[in-house]
């Protein structure tokens, strides 16, 4: 696609779906600070020729850092839910299952750019475009709503992200509050640490929230772009530190099953679903790429290195932990300053990374509302509407205080609409009228099936295990283990 200025998305840590969001008003103010994102530079004009795109390594680290979030952390318990041998080859699947999804999505991009003369096509204007190009003339006719549906996920997917992050915050904080008194120099002692009970987890989100309403009253991207710094330092040092201490003294893994029922399984989906939802990031990326025709094979590098680390970050703490594993795998770590301090950098990476994934939703919503009031009462109503949505997604994690069915119920809902069901519809449509084959069509209808079944079995497994554990409470944090 030729270069343009573009809106850029986050995954799980640091990254902005700009991309979805199509408001006509600021389209181009979104353009250009996009632009400041990723080059860290002014964006020069649109029509200038010298316009200064990323390398082909930039782009692939922008696309791994933009799947490095919570997700990860939350991967060896998925291992437990699936099985030690299905798990990681179902991990291994998915991983090839989305990034064909995110290959089939710049296809038709590509496609609908060429056909219109369009210098950039976004998930949602690709995929109203492609309910255009169906036969059908009742999908012609409702093409508007493609954009909308795609609006709709994400700003679901993104207030998802942040629902995670305060329940990971409180978790976190809760666990080193109350271990603090026995935290020791020494990280390999063998014994089970007595907590000093504190207040409750819903408590310690209350106390985020003042500061998540700081932040997300910063409406400047480039201000954005420091926290999204910090954040990637802080969550690449932790995870070094982790993989460390997880190789060390494995046990033998001959007791651990090597596939889960069937319950505990659409868990792992909704778990393996968050952690790779990270499809908005391709368009943008591919269309900020000095040369891009380079970008599928950057696109396959880079979903090949994030597997990876998946499968043996999620395989390495399982067998590390066993049926130990917690929610996330920082709260298994031991009781000592080390390792204490991988659980408050992680904190101030997410913390950081809050703002980021709020921006998304904001910008979605925000402009819409404006619009239909004087420009008087403008900033006040933006205000607002962010206080009013950051008390939302507080409000949401404490009716679910539970970090893993939280990952699954967002991963289930809404990732798997923009990651596994959406795209391979569009491939039909895009294609359908011009001549595909049979094969193509089955496969891509198999892949739409199975991201449903796995939207409607994960769902549901996620919220009736939140119905049956909604008298006791029991939070993931509530022991430490230390080997």
């Amino acid at each position: 696609m030729p270069t343009a200025k573009s809106a850029r998305g986050p995954q799980g840590a640091a990254d902005l779906k700009l991309d979805l969001k199509p408001p006509p008003r600021s389209a181009n103010k979104l353009q250009n600070k996009d632009s400041d994102f990723l080059d860290g530079s002014p964006s020069e004009s649109p029509g200038s020729e010298t316009t200064k795109g990323i390398t082909a390594f930039q782009t692939l680290v922008h696309l791994v850092k933009g799947n490095i979030g919570t997700g990860i952390l939350g991967l060896p318990l998925a291992m437990k839910n699936a099985g030690i041998l299905l798990g990681p080859l179902s991990l291994l699947a998915m991983g090839f299952i989305s990034c064909h999804c995110m290959h089939i999505l710049v296809r038709c991009a590509q496609r609908f750019c060429h056909r219109l003369n369009k210098p950039f096509m976004d998930y949602g204007d690709t995929v109203m475009h492609g309910l255009e190009a169906t036969p059908s003339a009742w999908l012609q006719n409702h093409a508007h709503w493609g954009r909308r549906i795609v609006s709709f996920f994400l700003i679901v997917t993104q207030m998802g992200f942040c629902c995670v992050y305060i329940v990971f915050l409180a978790d976190n904080l809760k666990q080193v509050v109350e271990a603090v008194n026995s935290t020791t120099n020494h990280c390999h002692y063998n014994e089970t640490v007595t907590l000093t009970p504190t207040m409750d987890s819903r408590l310690y989100m209350l106390t985020f929230l003042p500061f998540l309403a700081l932040l997300v009253l910063i409406r400047n991207l480039r201000v954005l772009t420091i926290f999204s710094l910090l954040a990637n330092v802080s969550m690449l040092v932790s995870l070094i530190i982790i993989t460390q201490y997880i190789i060390q003294g494995i046990p033998d893994p001959g007791q651990l099953p090597l596939a889960a029922n069937w319950k505990t399984y659409s868990l792992f989906f909704g778990t393996a679903v968050f952690s790779f939802e990270s499809i908005g990031v391709v368009l943008p990326l591919e269309n900020k790429m000095k040369d891009a025709r380079r970008f599928p094979l950057i696109l396959s590098l880079g979903m090949s290195i994030i597997t990876a680390l998946y499968v043996s970050i999620g395989t390495l703490g399982y067998l590390r932990f066993g049926n130990d594993i917690k929610a996330s795998i920082t709260l298994n770590l031991p009781n000592c300053w080390l390792y204490q301090s991988v659980k408050i950098l992680y904190i101030v990476g997410i913390l950081c990374t809050y703002a980021l994934q709020f921006y998304v939703p904001a910008e979605i919503i925000i402009p819409s509302a404006i619009s239909q009031v004087s420009k008087r009462w403008a900033l006040p109503l933006d205000l607002s509407i962010r206080l009013a949505m950051v008390c939302l997604t507080c409000v949401l994690a404490i009716l679910v205080p539970r970090l893993d069915l939280v990952l699954s119920l967002v991963g289930s809902v809404s990732s798997s609409a923009l990651a596994l069901i959406i795209p391979p519809l569009l491939e039909i449509a895009t294609y359908y009228s011009e001549g595909m084959s049979p094969l193509t069509i089955i496969k891509d209808a198999l892949i739409s099936i199975l991201g449903f079944l796995g939207f409607v079995m994960g769902t549901y497994q996620a919220l009736d295990e939140l119905i049956q554990s909604r008298d006791s409470l029991t939070f993931s944090n509530s022991t430490l283990f230390i080997q």
